[in-house]
């Protein structure tokens, strides 16, 4: 397979979710991540995650989510030595990722400037919660707080349950997969060298389209709609005799062939459903009377006919049945990587490319591991680098 970033050498200055997620994605595409950590501790993530046994080894399971496939180097970016070996690896690097606050790094005399002298085709990509400039630039950017500030949480859940967090780093992820977009598209660029500025709350909002523009221009306040589609109905969840079922009968012809499966021709001429808006309108009622005929029948039965007659339907699955799904297991998005004595199981890239989907090459760093490999690289001897870690540099 052709790796569309092969011989792209990025450095990786982040620490827990989006600016590693970023770096991952684009590991996944073929460049070389190296990732810099802080030594003796590393990336917080190490520590983070569901098995006290490998936060306790500094293999946290959310630290093997996003970095399989990079190497790992340690570096005291406060000391002398360490600025200028981080330096010297710059000038060997196409692009750096770095999620500190604004100003962290102008402060350590490692900003955007002082390193775009050493390499001015360096492209430098900061993820930051609220951007480089701002009021807000200097606040805490953890997922939750950037959801809440966004709007997200103000439209997520029911009109009871809102505001209401979506259930995964929402703002982590999209803020790092909109960093590795601007970073793969800067490299296209000639001749190359820029400096990115990527506010995870602003790739929140870009996100919410409809919600957005709703408001702006349509004069609409967003409010909760829990699971049902505000711009149609029926459409959300429901009920049926064991598990719930999404149904997305958003056209007329879709509504009709739902309502005459079920046997409910009468919700046809009722004046309550008559039109799209009249079933917005009228949508928990028009629900409680569909889910008295689905809940005869296994959602099984009805993804299956529904589907059949072009009513769009699916089940509502958790994450283990997602995962096992035949669909998903089908297309290998979840591949096996060796680690050490186990084998992982990690998401790969969601991009197919010529039939071949894009996966991590190697385990999850130990913290380290590469430093012998990377920073001789850069011509120091093994001597020079054991006084090094004796000094705490590296």
């Amino acid at each position: 397979m052709t790796e569309p970033l092969a011989g792209v050498r990025v450095l990786d200055l982040t620490n827990v979710l989006a600016g590693p997620f970023c770096c991952y994605h684009l590991g996944l595409m073929g460049a070389e991540v190296i990732k810099v950590e802080r030594p003796g501790s590393g990336d917080l993530a190490r520590e983070l995650g569901a098995d006290p046994v490998r936060n306790a080894a500094g293999m946290g399971i959310s630290f093997l989510a996003q970095n399989a496939g990079k190497t790992s180097v340690t570096l005291d970016l406060k000391a002398d030595a360490g600025k200028a070996l981080l330096k010297r690896l710059v000038q060997t690097a196409d692009v750096l990722v770095e999620n500190f606050r604004p100003g962290v790094m102008d402060r350590l005399g490692l900003g955007y400037a002082a390193l775009k002298a050493e390499n001015p085709r360096l492209i430098y990509a900061a993820i930051s919660g609220f951007g480089q400039t701002g009021p807000r630039r200097d606040d805490p950017a953890y997922d939750q707080i950037v959801q809440g500030i966004s709007g997200v949480m103000a439209v997520t859940g029911t009109p009871d349950s809102a505001p209401t967090r979506v259930g995964y780093p929402l703002a982590d992820t999209v803020g790092g997969l909109t960093g590795a977009f601007a970073i793969a598209s800067a490299l296209n660029a000639r001749p190359r060298g820029a400096f990115l500025d990527i506010a995870m709350s602003e790739a929140v909002v870009s996100t919410m389209g409809w919600v957005v523009s709703n408001h702006m221009i349509g004069g609409t306040a967003p409010v909760p709609h829990g699971n049902e589609n505000p711009t149609s109905a029926p459409s959300g969840s429901f009920a049926t005799a064991d598990h719930p079922i999404n149904i997305a009968a958003n056209r007329d012809v879709q509504w009709e062939a739902l309502a005459r499966h079920l046997g409910r021709d009468d919700l046809l001429s009722d004046p309550r459903f008559a039109t799209r808006e009249h079933r917005k309108a009228n949508r928990d009622v028009l629900r409680g009377e569909l889910e008295a005929s689905l809940r005869t029948a296994p959602a099984a039965r009805w993804v299956t006919e529904l589907n059949a007659l072009g009513v769009p339907c699916g089940p509502v699955l958790g994450v283990a049945d997602a995962l096992d799904d035949p669909q998903m297991a089908g297309r290998g998005l979840i591949g096996e990587v060796p680690c050490g004595d186990e084998t992982l199981r990690l998401s790969g890239s969601p991009v197919v490319i010529d039939g071949t989907r894009p996966a991590p090459k190697g385990p999850p760093p130990v913290l380290g591991a590469q430093n012998l490999e990377v920073w001789g690289g850069l011509g120091l001897t093994e001597a020079e680098i054991e006084a090094l870690k004796k000094d705490g540099v590296i």
